[in-house]
């Protein structure tokens, strides 16, 4: 079955518009220390995608630095999603900055798909204003109209019957899946067009379920064929919020609850969704549905965050779309149900039901305590051993994912004057004060050069007694952020081992001793 037509919007660097910094400013979205998204201006001074925080500010010292806030980004996406709802009933948001819909029956209403593409475009834009810029592609399949939206300038349409022209002379690279993309191409399969003349049977005897995958999208047609029939009614899950909630954290107990319910009632079904439809009344009789769409399997987590944001987009948005009441009743229905996949590998190094398990715990603690309860640890490249390690939200992260953030190779670099191996044990949140005498019982400095004043023989940690130093090696002198004077450190580091046992770092900074962190 060849792909549905499809008409895709894309608001470009989406995240930089949400955050209400104009293209013209040079601005970047970093998560997990890396850059997510960049303005116009910024990339224009060198700014790219994938860069550290670091390398960025380096190229572009005015940058404006933007946190990753996915739950922002959906809550202004909500008005953009709305002034939609005058061409279609059922507008499908595949992540925030980004919107489809099928083109048969709008584009039959507004005489063809170049007219229809041309009111889209317009209304988009009037009502994203001078945030950004506005692109519009329609193609036989979502795959293809999201990368006609993406090379257009403004606005493109594919003929009804020309995706697999419109796709062969693209490269492989656009399907956006690196594992299968170098083996094809030192196989010599350069554009999507030589990987569509191959056999789907090869491709799915020599890559598996990926490689079929990808041959249908080269092909033009969708991942997978359209699930036409309805949805079963007993799987729809609803809840009363009593009294109605007019923000949005007293229904985001509920959400989870809802979310959970229906991944059980899907999961005994040997089923998952891809495509669920967040519905709400209000207690003014007020109906509100939208439609989140997943490239993947949504999990409860998923279903979860997006119900979340969508309840904080509709309560929290503009007075114009606001609803004039507190909302009532809530429900997820899903739209799309397809086979539940098989076990494979998460975040949490098991099965995909170990991972469910695991979801579930993050969900009810986060409901009990707040969302900001539960943190999940990532590595960044860092000098100190307190910094390697960061705890970042689990709100803002997708646990049922692989996260590049969870491996410690992810993090590259020389980092010079950073500590050798072996780490040490124990590193204090709030470095102890620490006294270093020589043997006449003067205290301990370390000159300009890098070179101490004279021999350590004894150490007092916190005002405590004093201990013999055994063995010592160092110092090793540390300058960082030379160039911003709110950020500069000077300093020098000495390692110790005392005669009660205990191997140190000790740190000289400001004329003052810490110990930052100790070993085993």
């Amino acid at each position: 079955m060849v792909g549905l037509r499809t008409l895709v919007v894309e608001c470009t660097d989406w995240s930089i518009a949400a955050a209400g910094v104009s293209p013209q400013i040079p601005a970047a979205v970093f998560h997990a220390n890396r850059v997510t998204a960049t303005s116009p201006a910024a990339r224009e001074q060198g700014v790219a995608l994938h860069q550290r925080r670091r390398e960025a500010q380096s190229r572009c010292p005015s940058l404006v630095v933007i946190a990753f806030d996915p739950a922002r980004d959906a809550r202004a996406f909500e008005a953009i999603v709305a002034s939609l709802d005058a061409l279609t009933p059922r507008v499908e948001i595949t992540r925030p900055g980004e919107v489809a819909f099928p083109t048969r029956g709008p584009s039959r209403f507004f005489g063809g798909d170049d007219e229809l593409v041309a009111r889209t475009h317009a209304m988009v834009s009037e009502a994203l204003g001078e945030r950004g810029r506005v692109r519009v592609g329609v193609a036989d399949g979502i795959f293809a109209a999201t990368l006609a939206a993406e090379i257009a300038r403004w606005t493109a349409v594919v003929p009804v019957g020309g995706t697999p022209a419109f796709l062969a002379p693209l490269p492989v690279t656009t399907l956006a899946r690196p594992e299968l993309v170098d083996v094809l191409r030192r196989l010599g399969v350069g554009t999507l067009g030589a990987l569509a003349a191959l056999p789907e049977r090869d491709m799915l005897a020599r890559f598996g379920k990926l490689g079929q995958v990808a041959w249908r999208l080269a092909a033009g047609f969708d991942e997978r064929p359209p699930a036409l029939g309805p949805p079963p009614a007993e799987v729809t899950v609803s809840a009363v919020v009593d009294p109605p909630a007019d923000t949005v954290a007293p229904a985001a107990f509920l959400a989870r609850g809802l979310a959970e319910e229906l991944h059980d009632r899907l999961w005994r079904r040997g089923s998952a969704c891809t495509r669920v439809v967040i519905g709400a009344e209000t207690e003014h009789g007020e109906h509100l549905e939208r439609v989140w769409r997943a490239e993947s399997i949504l999990t409860a987590a998923a279903m979860a965050d997006r119900l979340r944001w969508q309840l904080d987009g509709w309560l929290q948005g503009s007075a114009r779309h606001r609803p004039t009441g507190g909302i009532s009743r809530l429900w997820l229905t899903p739209e799309e149900i397809v086979p539940a996949g098989g076990p494979q590998l998460g975040f949490w190094g098991s099965d995909i039901a170990t991972v469910d398990r695991a979801s579930r715990a993050v969900a009810r603690v986060q409901g009990l305590l707040g969302m900001e309860s539960v943190a999940v640890p990532e590595w960044r490249g860092s000098r100190d051993p307190a910094t390697q390690v960061v705890l970042v939200s689990a709100a803002a992260v997708d646990l049922t994912a692989d996260r590049p953030g969870a491996r410690r190779d992810r993090v590259v670099g020389p980092w010079p004057g950073r500590l050798p191996t072996p780490s040490p044990a124990w590193v204090h949140g709030e470095p102890p004060a620490a006294e270093v005498v020589d043997a006449a019982g003067d205290g301990v400095l370390v000159s300009g050069r890098g070179a101490l004043s004279a021999l350590p023989r004894r150490v007092s940690v916190a005002g405590g007694p004093w201990v013999e130093v055994l063995h010592w090696a160092g110092p090793w002198p540390l300058e960082e952020c030379g160039w911003d004077p709110a950020r500069r450190r000077r300093r020098a580091r000495l390692q110790v081992v005392t005669n009660d046992g205990q191997a140190r770092l000790l740190a000289l900074e400001v004329g003052r001793w810490r110990v930052e962190a100790t070993y085993d």
